[in-house]
């Protein structure tokens, strides 16, 4: 479990804003400080990173 925090909270949290961003779960003024599709650069460092820890 050591090292697996910060993998999984971009993961959460890119996920989140994605959400926020296509119109799924509305945080408010969020779509205007963010584009559509940059949580997903979140989601797939937090991927990578957890696929380098299982090597």
């Amino acid at each position: 479990m050591r090292g697996t925090f910060w993998p999984v909270f971009l993961i959460v949290l890119g996920s989140l804003l994605l959400l926020s961003n296509l119109g799924i779960l509305p945080f408010g003024e969020l779509k205007a400080l963010a584009a559509t599709w940059w949580p997903l650069i979140l989601i797939l460092i937090g991927v990578t990173s957890l696929v380098k820890k299982g090597r």
